[in-house]
């Protein structure tokens, strides 16, 4: 059960990037690259050092390659499923709303498969749990914050769109819930969550946050990347 209250906290950084759009000033193109680069770097280094390695460890090639291909596949169709209609770019209140809508739909399917990633790498041991927790959190506040713009601008109250946040964030958890009734149902499950948890941030980085930072500044992405990626080996080497 040690997994449940580290989801909670990386669900909850949802609403920490909410927070940031109510009531600070919005970050400039080069701070959001940064943030954006840096997720994406803490993300690999967690992948490329923890996950995989764990996986082959727990389990054979074939079920950490089914693993990766799954929690990629999960992630890429969840995409496709949520962006298949055009959506208005118009900037009234009624089209903001409903952008608002489809990204909190969506961040919340995609924190499902980020729970039952916690809950196979605390159920490994060791230090993944801990880093695996903290580079979702980096990933989920940008996440807030994509959430919470397009509601603030569609007019709706300020506690609304915090609220619309915290039940989004508890989407973590409740993906941590069932990661764990799948490990203690078969412990040999495990090795395939760890690699379904690698699978699906890969897509994360190569789809969502690297396009979504270079598009605000290529320099300053590549800086928070490699800074990101190797303040994560640090922390696994002193660790």
């Amino acid at each position: 059960m040690n997994a449940l209250f580290p989801s909670l906290l990386a669900g909850l950084a949802t609403a920490l990037g909410c927070l940031l759009v109510l009531f600070a000033k919005h970050p400039g193109q080069r701070t959001l690259a940064f943030i954006l680069g840096g997720a994406a770097g803490v993300m690999l280094a967690v992948v490329i050092l923890d996950l995989i390695p764990a996986a082959l460890k727990t389990g054979s090639p074939l079920q950490a390659t089914t693993g990766m291909i799954t929690g990629a596949g999960i992630l890429f169709l969840l995409d496709r499923f949520l962006t298949g209609k055009e959506i208005s770019l118009s900037f009234h209140k009624g089209a903001m709303r409903r952008l608002g809508y489809l990204m909190a739909i969506g961040i919340a399917l995609h924190d499902l498969p980020e729970g039952m990633a916690i809950a196979g790498a605390y159920a490994a041991g060791g230090k993944l749990g801990p880093l695996l927790a903290l580079s979702i959190a980096l990933h989920n506040i940008p996440e807030g914050i994509a959430t919470a713009a397009p509601l603030k601008l569609g007019g709706l109250r300020y506690r609304q769109i915090l609220l619309i946040n915290i039940l989004v964030s508890l989407f973590t958890p409740l993906g941590a819930m069932f990661g764990l009734f799948i490990i203690n149902l078969s412990p040999g499950h495990l090795s395939f969550l760890l690699a379904l948890a690698a699978g699906a941030m890969l897509y994360l980085i190569k789809d969502e946050l690297l396009p979504a930072a270079l598009s605000r500044h290529l320099l300053w992405c590549w800086l928070g990347l490699i800074l990101g990626f190797a303040l994560l080996w640090l922390a696994i080497m002193i660790v």
